[in-house]
């Protein structure tokens, strides 16, 4: 069955992306305006982050999520057959930072978020620095969908490691330099395990991983910042968020981590993920061990 979606899909890739675009905005008037898909839940998101906007100035970002939404799955598509050449000439960015890193004979960690395009910037990082890339990955619940993603995460050398997987699998790099990819903005599965932070105005659960592992390979570790130029056109500017992290007190970086995602959603609210239940996890006073903010408790 794989092969049957794969050499579908493929077919598909090969149209020019002006006519997978027509396909997209058939997708937003399914999507939004038939389905509603998860427009609760963005709404909600959009409400509970923007509290100082209009509800017109919401509809208008929920309206060009969607958009990028469709956007980003049918660029998605476009990655299975695009040339390293054609896929590099639609987008830009600074990486000199990795440069900078690399010439020090470390490893280092890259903190993302999910901002469209995240698959696009996967591919841009291996192929515009001189680190090996191994991302992390969360595994898909359909088989056919998760060889379908490591195909194209893969692509042009990437290394994938599913996260179940990361303390067997990164085993032959720890003395190799190599950036690993991380992506610090899920939902975790334990809140009680947590770090709890603000986040978009509301008490918010984080993963601890990517901060445990850097500070324990005392990894230096950089943030990127995303921008949609126009449609198929992408900036990225990659920065030092922190080095010498080993000696960084508990929880700064994950405030710098915030601090970053905040900073990049507000420049364009539109290509953050808000049909996500980031916000599912609700606070309870006996997280309070695991607050790591500047800022008080939450009250109840």
């Amino acid at each position: 069955m794989y092969y049957v979606v794969f050499g579908l899909l493929y077919v598909i890739s090969l149209l020019p992306l002006p006519v997978l675009y027509l396909l997209s905005d058939f997708a937003f008037f399914i999507v939004y305006h038939l389905l509603g898909y998860r427009k609760n839940v963005v709404n909600d998101n959009l409400l509970h982050a923007f509290p100082e906007r209009t509800a017109e100035e919401r509809k208008q970002i929920a309206k060009k999520f969607y958009r990028n939404f469709c956007d980003n799955w049918i660029e998605t598509i476009k990655l299975i057959s695009v040339s390293k050449e054609s896929f590099r000439r639609r987008l830009s960015g600074d990486n000199s930072i990795f440069s900078e890193l690399h010439a020090t004979g470390k490893a280092i960690q890259g903190n993302y978020g999910h901002f469209f395009n995240w698959e696009i910037l996967n591919l841009y990082t291996g192929v515009s620095q001189p680190y090996k890339v191994v991302g992390i990955y969360f595994p898909q619940k359909s088989a056919i969908m998760n060889r379908l993603m490591l195909h194209i995460r893969a692509k042009w050398d990437n290394v994938m490691i599913s996260l179940p997987d990361m303390a067997r699998g990164i085993i032959p790099w720890r003395k190799k330099q190599y950036l690993i990819a991380l992506i610090g903005d899920q939902s975790p599965a334990q809140p009680a395990a947590s770090y709890w932070l603000n986040f978009m105005n509301r008490p918010t659960c984080f993963v601890k991983g990517p901060e445990k592992y850097a500070k324990g390979q005392n990894l230096s570790v950089t943030i990127t910042v995303t921008k949609k130029i126009k449609r198929g056109y992408y900036h990225f500017d990659s920065f030092l968020l922190a080095e010498n992290t080993a000696s960084l007190p508990e929880g700064e970086l994950m405030r710098r981590y915030i601090k970053h995602l905040e900073n990049n959603i507000r420049l364009q609210p539109e290509l953050y993920l808000w049909s996500h239940r980031r916000w599912k996890h609700e606070w309870k006073p006996e997280y309070a061990d695991l607050w790591v903010d500047d800022a008080p408790l939450p009250q109840q």
